[in-house]
C-alpha cells in the first residue's frame, strides 16, 4: 500500500505513530460503511479493501481500524482525533454509548430555511460536536424555497443568537449556491460530516456535494415539513477533487453521552457571566450579586437560556450516575462468577 493512497484517505502522522506502536500490521484501512455488524474497509481512496466483521469493536464509519490475519474481523481501532458519541436510542441501553462516525474535521448542522427555528435541538448539536472534537458549522439550507431576503437574514440572526462565534452558510442545493464554501473545508484530505434531521435536505446536499446522485431523496409533507428518512446508514463518500464526507441517518432527537467542555463552549455566554457572580456556588436563582439573574433582568440574556443549560447539565448528570450504577452491576456479576 504506498502511502499516497493512505494520504488520500486521511492518514496522518499520529495514525502513523500509532500504527507503528501496535507492530505495522499489514491489513488496515478505514471504515467507509456499516452494515448490521459489518464493515466495509477502504485501503486506498477508490477500492473496498475488504468486508469484516465488528465482533467486540465499537466501530464507526471514518475509523481507521486494524483487521485480523485472516481478514474475518476488526482487530482493533487506531486512536480518533474525533468522535461523535450519543446515548444509545433503544430501550435498555441509556447507559451505553453510540459513536455515529469518527475522525472528521468539521461538522455541518443543517437546519432547513422552510421550517421554523429549533433553538433547543441546535443547542443540543452544539454540545455534541464540541465534544467531538470536530468544529462545527450551521448550515441553513433550502434558500431557493424562500423569496423574501429579509427572511433569509431574520432565521440567521435567531441563529447565530444561539450558535455563538460558529460559522453560519446559507445554501441552495438545487441552484448549487453556497456550495464552493462547504466542499473548501474538505480540501487536503479532511472529512466533513452532515447532522441533522430527516426533511432538511440532507440527501439532496450530498448529491449536490459529489455532484452525482449516490442518495435517494423523498419529498417532506406539507403539513410539518418532515421528510422520510432517506439514508438508513452512515457512510463515507468520496468528493470531487480532494476531501470525504460522512452522511448520517436523519436524528429524530440529539440524545448526548457525557459531556467534556461541549455545554460550557455551547453556553459560553451564560459561563461568562457565571464567572462574574459574587459566590463561586451562586445557583443564579435569587442569590445576591448573580451576574447571571441581572444579565436576565437588564434583558441581555434569554432565562431560556439558563434554563437550557441546567437541563442540559442535569441530563449530564443523570447520563453519569447510570454508567456508574451500569460499572457497580457489572462488577457484582463478574465477582459472582469469580466465587468459588
Amino acid at each position: 500500500m504506498l502511502m499516497s493512497d493512505l494520504a488520500q484517505l486521511g492518514w496522518t502522522d499520529e495514525l502513523q505513530s500509532a500504527w507503528e506502536a501496535v507492530g505495522r500490521p499489514s491489513v488496515f484501512g478505514r471504515v467507509s460503511r456499516l452494515d448490521r455488524g459489518w464493515s466495509t474497509v477502504l485501503h486506498d481512496a477508490t477500492q473496498p479493501l475488504i468486508r469484516v466483521r465488528n465482533i467486540g469493536a465499537d466501530v464507526a464509519v471514518g475509523d481507521w481500524v486494524i483487521v485480523s490475519d485472516d481478514l474475518e474481523r476488526v482487530e482493533s481501532i487506531l486512536p480518533r482525533r474525533s468522535a461523535f458519541i450519543r446515548r444509545a436510542s433503544f430501550e435498555g441501553a441509556r447507559a451505553e454509548s453510540h459513536t455515529l462516525a469518527a475522525n472528521v474535521d468539521t461538522v455541518y448542522l443543517l437546519h432547513a430555511l422552510t421550517s421554523a427555528i429549533n433553538p433547543r435541538r441546535l443547542e443540543r448539536e452544539l454540545v455534541l460536536s464540541f465534544d467531538s472534537g470536530a468544529a462545527p458549522a450551521i448550515v441553513l439550507t433550502k434558500s431557493d424555497a424562500i423569496d423574501d431576503p429579509d427572511d433569509v437574514a431574520r432565521f440567521r440572526r435567531g441563529v447565530e443568537e444561539v450558535a455563538l462565534g460558529v460559522p453560519v452558510h446559507v445554501v441552495s442545493s438545487r441552484r448549487r449556491d453556497g456550495l464552493d464554501a462547504l466542499r473548501s473545508a474538505a480540501a487536503g484530505a479532511r472529512t466533513v460530516a452532515l447532522l441533522g434531521p430527516s426533511g432538511v435536505g440532507k440527501s439532496t446536499l450530498v448529491n449536490a456535494l459529489v455532484g452525482r446522485e449516490i442518495q435517494r431523496t423523498a419529498e417532506v409533507r406539507d403539513g410539518d415539513q418532515r421528510g422520510r428518512h432517506t439514508t438508513v446508514a452512515a457512510e463515507l463518500v468520496r468528493l470531487p477533487g480532494s476531501g470525504w464526507l460522512i452522511d448520517t441517518p436523519g436524528l429524530r432527537a440529539v440524545s448526548l453521552w457525557s459531556s467534556g467542555r461541549g455545554i460550557e463552549r455551547a453556553f459560553s455566554d451564560v459561563f461568562d457571566l457565571m464567572d462574574h457572580c459574587r459566590f463561586r456556588n451562586c445557583k443564579h436563582e435569587d442569590e445576591p450579586g448573580c451576574a447571571v439573574g441581572a444579565a436576565i433582568e437588564a434583558g441581555a440574556l434569554d432565562p431560556i437560556r439558563l434554563v437550557s443549560m441546567k437541563r442540559l447539565v442535569a441530563e449530564e448528570a443523570l447520563i453519569e450516575d447510570e454508567q456508574r450504577a451500569r460499572e457497580k452491576a457489572s462488577d457484582r456479576r463478574g465477582a459472582r462468577r469469580r466465587r468459588p
